[in-house]
């Protein structure tokens, strides 16, 4: 169970800031929604450990985690950017998502193969993140995220640019996710990602 107890953030030379609580319960999705610079991506971020709260608490099933470090919490996160490692190829962008020293195991190097397979990026994993478009980058930074088997995923526009295959594939990928018990808190400006995936709105 995750609760964001009066959790406060202000940037600083702004007069305003944002405040969240609520609470979302494994294998349950919350969408996110609002304008830009409604404070969607800040949430996730002060969730993630990337901000630093002015006040409040983030609970993990009671326990503060506000103070952990962001790779210390029990958290997996796909943001707008991908995030991927220019210098690595596919699989080791994903395998350093399972193993920080990629130790992995004949089960997770299966793994990392399905996943490419299941979005359509079978026969990837020896590509460089800059021979990839948009949308490819897309689809790895999911698969990484999906195969960490954290119990609370963040995802910020998770799908933009992908085709509707894409998207079709890796939405009955998110929902396995729920089925398993994992929490999403999904911020995205597509309808369809919402109607499908969340459980519950909450509009900025």
């Amino acid at each position: 169970m995750l609760d964001v107890e009066h959790l406060c953030f202000r940037y600083p030379g702004q007069s305003e800031g944002w405040e969240y609580h609520f609470s979302l319960a494994p294998g349950r999705c919350v969408a996110v929604h609002g304008a830009s610079g409604s404070g969607k991506t800040t949430l996730l971020n002060l969730i993630a450990g990337f901000l630093a709260p002015d006040s409040g608490q983030i609970l993990w099933n009671g326990r503060p985690i506000q103070h952990l470090e962001p790779w210390n919490r029990p958290v997996t996160s796909v943001f707008q950017e991908h995030n991927l490692f220019e210098h690595l190829d596919v699989a080791t962008n994903i395998g350093l998502g399972l193993h920080p020293g990629l130790k992995l195991t004949a089960h997770q190097k299966q793994s990392i193969n399905e996943g490419l397979e299941r979005t359509g990026l079978s026969g990837f994993g020896s590509r460089m993140p800059g021979d990839l478009s948009g949308g490819q980058r897309q689809r790895v930074a999911l698969v990484r995220a999906i195969l960490r088997r954290q119990p609370l995923l963040l995802l910020d526009e998770p799908l933009t640019g992908l085709d509707n295959e894409a998207k079709d594939s890796l939405r009955a990928m998110l929902k396995e996710e729920k089925a398993r018990g994992v929490a999403l808190i999904l911020a995205s400006h597509d309808e369809d990602d919402r109607k499908l995936l969340a459980d519950f709105y909450w509009n900025l």
